[in-house]
């Protein structure tokens, strides 16, 4: 997978081309569980980054309009912070090596940012409204 021209999630199997429209995306996953939370905003539970299991938000920008920006990758709930922030690292490690940065973050966990060619991607925890995790891959224009 060349994660500068889209997503590939292992369960269910499907490349997720970053040009791909919201049309395209309900045709692609629709059958397999997306929802649609709110305009430009859909989610699916899924596997990817080699076999972790998890939530995974679509973001379309302008809302409502054509083109992929933004994949988010989270879970239901977060019973163990520390496990869950460990698990994600290590998968996103697999996929794409070490971080290309790594800054002090806040709640106690480091801020780790891996800088490809077309896509950035973030891990880190903040504090908004107590502890909450992010995996964030953005495409770069």
């Amino acid at each position: 997978m060349n994660v500068d021209e889209g997503f590939e999630l292992e369960v269910p199997p499907v490349m997720i081309p970053w040009e791909v429209t919201e049309g395209g995306l309900k045709e692609l996953l629709g059958p397999h569980g997306l929802r649609e939370v709110a305009t430009g905003y859909f989610t699916i539970t899924c596997q990817s980054l080699s076999g972790l299991k998890h939530e995974l938000g679509f973001h379309f920008t302008p809302r409502g309009g054509n083109f992929l920006q933004e994949l988010e990758f989270f879970r239901i709930s977060y019973p163990d912070r520390n496990q869950s922030y460990e698990e994600f690292q290590k998968h996103l490690e697999i996929r794409f090596g070490k971080p290309s940065s790594t800054a002090e973050g806040s709640a106690g966990f480091p801020t780790q940012s891996w800088d490809l060619k077309r896509v950035e991607i973030v891990h880190c925890v903040r504090d908004r409204f107590g502890p909450e995790e992010h995996v964030r891959m953005k495409r770069k224009y």
